[in-house]
């Protein structure tokens, strides 16, 4: 499952040396050359990275500063490129922009940039997947012991199927073994939301660096993964809106 980012300018010299320099490093890439489109598309899928032309396409400084109020990309690993005329540095980071690159863009400087920005883009990744996984989890409370089914897990948290409600301010020990794994972790946790159906969904706390270690690892491994039956998009692909 290749790392995901949208490209919005409409500069030909910034895609003849960004693309390249994402494909070589197995990023795929959405074009964009419309701020409207751009803010649209970013409402309604999730990217790794967003990149965005600040001086040189109309709206785009928009896009960027309106960036982190989107449900799905406000933890998405940003990229201002400037013109050394219109917007400063700083002014980029005060947005909360992580890395600048100033025009004209080179392949070196870009290469440093995106190398140096791609375990931010990793982490991220993992921080908002969730791996679908059933396995059996036992959820301590107190002295009660309830049996659960896990629906899902990712990196902060894991939903459950129980058989009866947990109070809403119940902070639970779980208890499981991720399947493939001979080491069981045992985490406590926080109710963060609950259905009608049984579905709940509980938000690890104060979890142990020996378990955050071995959970990191396994939904690396699983994010590697092929779907089944799927046939993963080219990294170089691109749509140009």
């Amino acid at each position: 499952m290749p790392l995901e980012s949208l490209l919005l300018s409409r500069d030909a010299e910034v895609f003849r040396v960004v693309r390249p320099t994402l494909e070589k490093m197995a990023i795929a890439v959405e074009i964009c050359q419309e701020a409207k489109k751009a803010s649209e598309i970013l409402i309604s899928e999730k990217f790794d990275a967003v990149i965005v032309d600040c001086d040189d396409l109309p709206g785009g400084l928009e896009v960027l500063q309106g960036l982190r109020a989107t449900p799905s990309n406000r933890g998405a690993v940003t990229f201002a490129l400037l013109n050394g005329k219109k917007t400063t540095t700083q002014e980029a980071f005060g947005m909360g922009v992580n890395f600048v690159l100033q025009k004209p863009v080179n392949t070196l400087n870009a290469s440093r940039c995106f190398h140096a920005a791609l375990n931010f883009m990793e982490r991220e990744r993992r921080r908002y997947f969730r791996q679908p996984v059933k396995m059996p989890v036992r959820v301590v409370l107190g002295e009660k012991e309830l049996k659960a089914t896990s629906t899902n897990v990712s990196e902060g948290g894991i939903a459950l199927m129980l058989r009866q409600a947990l109070p809403k301010d119940a902070t639970p020990r779980l208890q499981f073994a991720l399947p493939g794994t001979k080491q069981a972790l045992d985490v406590e946790a926080q109710l963060a939301w609950a259905d009608i159906k049984g579905h709940v969904g509980l938000r690890f706390l104060n979890v142990p660096q020996s378990s955050l270690d071995l959970l990191d690892k396994w939904l690396k491994e699983q994010m590697e993964k092929p779907l089944p039956g799927s046939e993963e998009k080219p990294a170089g692909s691109e749509t140009i809106q």
